[in-house]
């Protein structure tokens, strides 16, 4: 199910109930809230007119001066740091919005404490609205920390869709490859490179974030969700790993490409040199004859022009004749 968005700087409030739903908040009801009415969750988009203001002074909780500035920072790259006694994690996701290119990742910031979770981000986020849906079937997280991994994982599984359909790209290529028709695929094989590097640029800094996360935990954060947190760690880990193959695929599956190129003009300057072996004596002969001096051959007889060409025949035959002798065609 699908959560319509607000209009403002609130996206969505809600307030978790501890059994996998939420109660959804008006804007208007977020300063009335209270760590006795459950686990409240903001998501916020930060390019909109008031979100800092919101942040700074709005909520029922006083969030630090570094969260404040990662959380409507406009460029973050992944990480996560302890502050006080709360996680600030930035993470990216695929780009799944509609006429977007997916390996444009969307960043999300959050902020996780143990009682309140605040979210932000500039583009919009799948993996915001799958939670929203699981909420309202009543499957969603229950507490703080098990949002923050259920956001992970979501993230995680579209970034594994992303990679499999990469490695399709360069499976039909290889295809392409082996049939010979290697022309077709060399612009494909170049945007998939660009779009395997875009990837790996946040990923592998996402792995060291969460490893980071899980590795120096908040005191609040159960043992089973800090587990989690490390197969989510694990998980992402290997879709690096499985980047570095696909690059590796891509700069062998170039590399043969070229020399597939450069085989196939060898073979068209190797045919353009028999031509010119044999046409070479031909030319000297007709050269030779075509001089406007006086005492050429055959100027006087009627048989001069076709014992030129016995000639000229019979220097390409010999030419030929030795090509073949000398196994060069």
């Amino acid at each position: 199910m699908t959560v319509p968005e607000t209009t403002g700087s609130v996206l969505h409030a809600c307030v978790l109930d501890g059994n996998g739903g939420a109660r959804h908040l008006a804007p208007a009801d977020i300063g009335a809230w209270t760590p006795a009415d459950g686990v409240l969750w903001l998501h916020i988009d930060f390019s909109k007119t008031g979100a800092y203001e919101l942040l700074e002074g709005g909520l029922p909780v006083s969030l630090p001066e570094v969260v404040l500035d990662v959380l409507t920072n406009n460029e973050t790259r992944p990480r996560a740091v302890t502050v006080g006694s709360g996680l600030l994690v930035a993470l990216r996701g695929v780009n799944m919005n509609p006429g977007q290119n997916p390996a444009d990742m969307v960043s999300i910031r959050v902020w996780v404490a143990a009682d309140v979770v605040v979210t932000s981000r500039r583009r919009r986020l799948l993996a915001v609205q799958d939670i929203l849906g699981d909420l309202e079937k009543g499957g969603g997280p229950a507490t703080p920390g098990d949002l923050l991994v259920h956001l992970v994982a979501r993230l995680a599984d579209r970034i594994g869709v992303y990679i499999d359909k990469i490695e399709d790209q360069l499976l039909t290529s290889e295809e392409e490859m082996a049939d010979k028709d290697a022309e077709p695929q060399r612009l494909g094989l170049a945007k998939t490179r660009r779009q395997i590097a875009n990837v790996r640029r946040f990923v592998a800094p996402q792995r060291d974030a969460l490893e980071k996360a899980y590795r120096y935990p908040p005191a609040w954060l159960p043992p089973i969700e800090v587990q989690q947190l490390r197969e989510e760690a694990d998980r992402i880990a290997r879709y690096v790993e499985d980047l570095d193959l696909a690059r590796e695929r891509a700069i062998l599956l170039h590399e043969e490409y070229q020399g597939m190129i450069a085989q196939q003009q060898n073979s068209r300057m190797y045919v353009l040199s028999i031509v010119a072996a044999i046409f070479l004596p031909l030319t000297f002969v007709t050269g030779l004859l075509g001089m406007n001096v006086g005492g050429l051959p055959g100027l006087e007889n009627h048989r001069g022009f076709t014992w030129s060409v016995v000639v000229m025949l019979v220097c390409a035959v010999l030419v030929w004749l030795v090509l073949r002798w000398r196994r060069w065609m």
